[in-house]
């Protein structure tokens, strides 16, 4: 199984799964043009994604599904709700409604319920012989009620979006703080480290921080405050990457 993340912030997201019977999507962020041209660079054609898999239906995370069903002609998988919000799709053929898992061959992608400010919206753990994979972006706490399934995975794909020091202190308005603050908003880093400090295990070999604020964080800020929460826990784990807008992870092999 190979994991990149081609697009990771405000402007849009969307991550590659690749398994040796499917390429698949999850979120189809940012424009076709930019994901037809990653995917290139990493020897993938866009019309080679057979599954797109869609997390919630903000703009960020489904902006670039219009122009991709005009080159490609994947099966979409979204919940019934995420179905209603996009009208664009009530006429394409290839809809898969999930609710808690989908199999496809060699492939199992287990779906779990976020908390975010949509109509719906949902994490996934994609699992295959060789390995699983978290991927967890755009809620405002995880239940602790997921921390089981969550535990002990290959690697984590999870939003790291802001400081809430810069925040408060930012140019955003109140409401718009309040709702990124919010238990149906966004992870901030410490949070993330809270949490990956109760999840990973002796498998996870990396952790990929995602969704990123352009105006509330920086990388360095995010990495290291996630690093210290990590080290306070006395767990010692160095393989921490923070996921781009405009720019590709290098593809993980599991």
């Amino acid at each position: 199984m190979y994991v990149s993340v081609l697009a990771s912030g405000s402007k849009g997201n969307s991550c590659l799964i690749k398994t040796e019977n499917h390429n698949i999507l999850i979120d189809i962020g940012t424009t076709a043009k930019y994901l037809c041209e990653t995917l290139e660079k990493i020897n993938i054609n866009s019309k080679d994604i057979d599954y797109v898999f869609i997390s919630h239906t903000h703009k960020d995370h489904v902006s670039a599904l219009k122009g991709f069903l005009k080159k490609s002609e994947p099966f979409i998988c979204l919940s019934s709700k995420m179905f209603e919000d996009l009208e664009e799709i009530h006429n394409y053929n290839k809809i898969l409604i999930y609710d808690d898992e989908i199999i496809l061959d060699d492939i199992t992608i287990e779906i779990f319920k976020t908390s975010h400010d949509a109509s719906d919206s949902r994490g996934f753990i994609i699992k295959t012989e060789n390995g699983e994979i978290v991927y967890l972006t755009d809620t405002g706490y995880i239940n602790s009620k997921l921390f089981k399934k969550l535990y002990n995975k290959d690697i984590y794909i999870i939003e790291s979006n802001h400081d809430p020091k810069l925040v408060r202190e930012g140019k955003y308005p109140v409401w718009l703080q309040n709702r990124i603050l919010s238990d149906y908003g966004h992870l901030s880093n410490e949070m993330t480290g809270t949490y990956l400090s109760k999840l990973i295990g002796s498998r996870t070999k990396k952790i990929i921080l995602a969704h990123l604020s352009e105006e509330n964080n920086d990388e360095i800020l995010a990495k290291d405050t996630v690093l210290k929460i990590l080290n306070n826990n006395n767990i010692k784990f160095n393989n921490i990457e923070c996921a781009k807008q405009y720019l590709y992870t290098e593809v993980d092999v599991l």
